[in-house]
């Protein structure tokens, strides 16, 4: 396995690039990290530079680390290969709890052998759907009037409790520090009242995918979901980001939304997240 420097992360993120879609979460990360967005992680290949399997993990030299959760990701285009590669003592620190997100979910049964190998317990986090904007011209813009317009915002700092304490994975310490790092390094947007408190917002992953999208009970069915995911789409296409979202399996609502935006899906693939030593 090997390491990949600051140059050859730029060229992995370039062959990333031409694998999408399932390769969006690991290019995702790369996309952020060779754009000096914060990053607590490492990326290893099997070999290179024609690599097969490419992984996100802590970087065992960052002293941050230990702050955030520790996740892993995995990009593969051979089952076999990643197997052995799993299967390398210095490939995983499998002696601690970790949670590898967005990974194909055809790859389970071999990431729970292997898990078993080891005598390391493992469980389904959650199982979603990949939707992604190949074109932006794919995108369905909602009418948006001018008294509304003039209450799209973004996020700040003065906003990390009320968005921590709303996410469906936040409510701690760990979730105040993660969204704390998502609205000061990248792009997010917000509808605001008329005392400029925001009522429905959405943020974008340090994996670069837009997510945390949330509506306050009380204003829902106005509308602003999909001016936000409209908002944001060209937002993030103008600064060159990647336009895709993962979305739980049951969260049909969410789903429609961006279907009837303009968003679409390989129907066969599916992504998942599954802890390991929790």
């Amino acid at each position: 396995m090997k390491v990949l420097n600051k140059d050859e992360l730029q060229v992995a993120e370039g062959v990333l690039l031409k694998r999408l879609p399932k390769s969006y979460k690991v290019y995702g990360f790369l996309y952020g990290i060779n754009r000096n967005k914060p990053n607590t992680l490492e990326v290893v290949v099997d070999k290179w530079p024609d690599f097969e399997v490419i992984i996100c993990r802590p970087d065992p030299q960052n002293k941050r680390a230990s702050e955030f959760m520790k996740k892993v990701s995995i990009y593969s285009t051979d089952e076999e290969v990643l197997r052995k590669v799993l299967r390398q003592e210095n490939a995983m620190d499998w002696s601690t709890y970790f949670l590898v997100g967005g990974f194909d979910f055809s790859h389970a049964p071999m990431l729970k052998e292997v898990s078993s190998e080891r005598q390391v317990n493992h469980r389904g986090y959650t199982l979603v759907r990949l939707l992604y904007l190949p074109d932006i011209s794919y995108l369905h813009t909602p009418a948006v009037d001018s008294e509304l317009e003039s209450r799209i915002s973004s996020l700040n700092l003065s906003h990390v409790d009320l968005v921590n304490k709303t996410w469906k994975f936040g409510g701690n310490e760990q979730g105040y520090r993660n969204i704390k790092n998502l609205i000061s390094n990248f792009p997010s947007c917000c509808i605001v009242d008329a005392q400029g408190q925001p009522v429905a917002w959405m943020l974008v992953y340090d994996y670069c995918a837009m997510g945390i999208l949330y509506t306050e009970p009380e204003h829902r069915r106005k509308g602003y979901a999909s001016v936000l995911v409209s908002t944001m789409a060209k937002k993030l296409h103008a600064e060159g980001y990647p336009l895709y979202c993962f979305i739980e399996e049951d969260n049909m609502v969410s789903y429609k939304l961006f279907k009837n935006m303009g968003f679409t899906e390989d129907a066969s693939y599916r992504a998942a997240w599954f802890e390991f030593n929790f």
